[in-house]
């Protein structure tokens, strides 16, 4: 296959175009940035960001490449289909209950991340570690967004995915370094449009398309494969549950989600961006649902692509791609291509801030440098964006599966973080020792549990693990187990260190982490002897 010029071309005049926009957002920030805590403008707009822009960005960050292209693979596949696709449902529900219940307490406190609470309630050294997995899950979530627009532009536009990658997120962290925030929201609006606009264009001549059947007809018939609609076994109830409250819960505890509704002028507009923004990220799920039905539906030897099928070359990851390329005009693949490009770079550039704020914010400012100005706060974020922005493309190389590489990027979140942050937030009773305590058994289980993906088997076999063409596989909702017992143990073990302290079965002294929130210091005490005169020296524990 030849490389496809004008589809290049369009590229390269959408990723100048999206760049222009990323600059002019961040010269509209300095402006504004009159009277203005110049970090505060960075990392959540100055809490300034109206409702209109607010929508587009809370929903554009989560419809990425990761989401677009991984729900048209999920239907496509005939071990899975329709009914397997939780994402959409998982992150319109994720929002509703964010907005419900999280937005108000975060916005009482005019906290900046996610991280801010956490540190306030079981301190700084607890904070660096409770700062591990989202940063992980953020790297992972923007590796698997690059990875996604590689795949898809070697496939229409024959250029090495590497190259892609590197364009993409050299622009992403451009744009994002130049303006904070105010360039992340701006070229969201553009994005999410062009996403909405590009793929329902490539729909008409992709179901039209001769080497296509009905997708109505094979929804429910076996055609060219199973039927698209899928289903779920009794045996996999278990693991299907698993996922999808994996995705409503552990979907809240991230800071691309708080840093849009702290963004928010009011707690009012941000709960209404938060509800709102749930359903635009279920209705954009709807056109990948039609791609990866077509797919399913499509004669592939009718095609120039031929036979055997994307599922038989364990090509589906791509089969979004494969249906804007083969199915649709040259012309229509391309508009295609900049949508997904779109949702790619509406995603990473969220990602990316997400990282570099909480680093600069909650690891700089508050544990390394204490005394640190402004200015400092803000090269701090900007060269961490330039690290963490290069360790991503870094991984972007060697992903494999978008499907596997997007659930992985939030698996130790929702297991570590989610409990930790309600705790935060709902049960201020709960202390350092407790926090301790949930992240060590939480960690301890989630890596005992495996993960086929990474080729780690597990330790511990939970009821109904099942070796599966030679890799262990968990059916137990092992993951929401997991979190569970991280919400047990730190509720249990802050009870029990106050209770062990208050009726001194521990020394108090014992009290490292100051959960009585009393001080222990030893202060000089003087007195003159009645009967010799004599002074005498001595210590006696002071408590305030």
């Amino acid at each position: 296959m030849a490389l496809n010029i004008p589809g290049l071309v369009s590229l390269s005049v959408f990723f100048t175009f999206t760049l222009a926009t990323g600059i002019w957002a961040s010269w509209k920030s300095k402006k504004d940035q009159q009277n203005r805590n110049p970090t505060e403008m960075a990392l959540v707009g100055g809490r300034n960001i109206n409702v209109c822009i607010g929508l587009f960005t809370a929903t554009a960050t989560w419809v990425g490449g990761a989401y677009i292209n991984g729900t048209a693979e999920i239907v496509y596949l005939p071990s899975k289909g329709l009914l397997w696709v939780q994402a959409p449902l998982g992150f319109a529900l994720s929002l509703v209950i964010g907005g419900f219940f999280f937005v108000n307490p975060m916005r009482s406190k005019n906290y900046v991340t996610v991280m801010d609470p956490l540190q306030e309630t079981y301190g700084n050294v607890m904070g660096s570690l409770l700062f591990i997995p989202p940063l992980l899950g953020e790297m992972f979530w923007f590796a698997a967004i690059l990875a996604s627009l590689g795949a898809t532009m070697r496939v229409i536009l024959d250029i090495g995915g590497s190259l892609a990658i590197i364009l993409s997120a050299s622009t992403v962290i451009l744009y994002t370094l130049l303006g904070g925030l105010y360039s992340v929201a701006y070229t969201d609006v553009i994005q999410l449009v062009f996403i909405t606009f590009s793929l329902w264009v490539c729909i008409p001549f992709a179901m039209v398309n001769s080497a296509t059947e009905s997708i109505y007809y094979t929804a429910t018939h076996e055609y060219y494969q199973d039927p698209w609609i899928g289903k779920i076994e009794k045996q996999y109830l278990g693991r299907w549950l698993d996922d999808f409250f994996y995705l409503v819960l552990g979907s809240i505890p991230w800071q691309t989600y708080f840093q849009r509704v702290l963004s928010a002028a009011s707690p009012g507009q941000a709960r209404f961006i938060s509800y709102l923004s749930g359903l635009g990220c279920f209705l954009m799920a709807i056109p990948s649902v039609l791609i990866g039905a077509v797919a399913a539906s499509t004669d592939w030897n009718k095609t120039s692509y031929g036979l055997p099928s994307p599922y038989e070359r364990g090509e589906s990851a791509m089969v979004l791609p494969f249906v804007l390329h083969y199915l649709c005009p040259a012309y229509v693949s391309i508009a295609g291509l900049g949508a997904i490009a779109a949702a790619a770079m509406s995603s990473a550039d969220s990602a990316l801030l997400s990282a570099s704020s909480m680093f600069a914010h909650n690891i700089y400012r508050k544990i390394l440098r204490k005394q640190a100005t402004e200015g400092e706060v803000l090269w701090a974020m900007r060269i961490s964006m330039l690290v963490f922005g290069a360790g991503a493309a870094g991984l972007a190389f060697y992903s494999s599966s978008v499907y596997d590489l997007w659930f992985l990027s939030g698996e130790l979140v929702y297991a570590l973080l989610f409990p930790q942050l309600c705790c935060a937030l709902f049960i201020p009773s709960t202390n350092t020792y407790g926090s301790a305590a949930g992240f060590l058994v939480g960690l301890l289980l989630r890596l005992l549990a495996g993960e086929p993906a990474l080729k780690i088997p597990p330790v511990i076999h939970y009821p109904g693990c099942t070796l599966m063409n030679g890799t262990y596989t968990q059916l137990f909702p092992y993951k929401t187990f997991t979190m569970l017992l991280t919400l047990g143990t730190i509720i249990a073990v802050s009870y029990l260190a106050v209770v062990l302290f208050q009726r001194n079965l521990l020394p108090r002294r014992w009290d490292v982490c100051n959960v009585l929130g009393e001080t222990h210091t030893l202060v000089p005490l003087r007195w003159v002897d009645k009967w010799t005169g004599t002074q005498t020296a001595a210590l006696q524990e002071n408590r305030d």
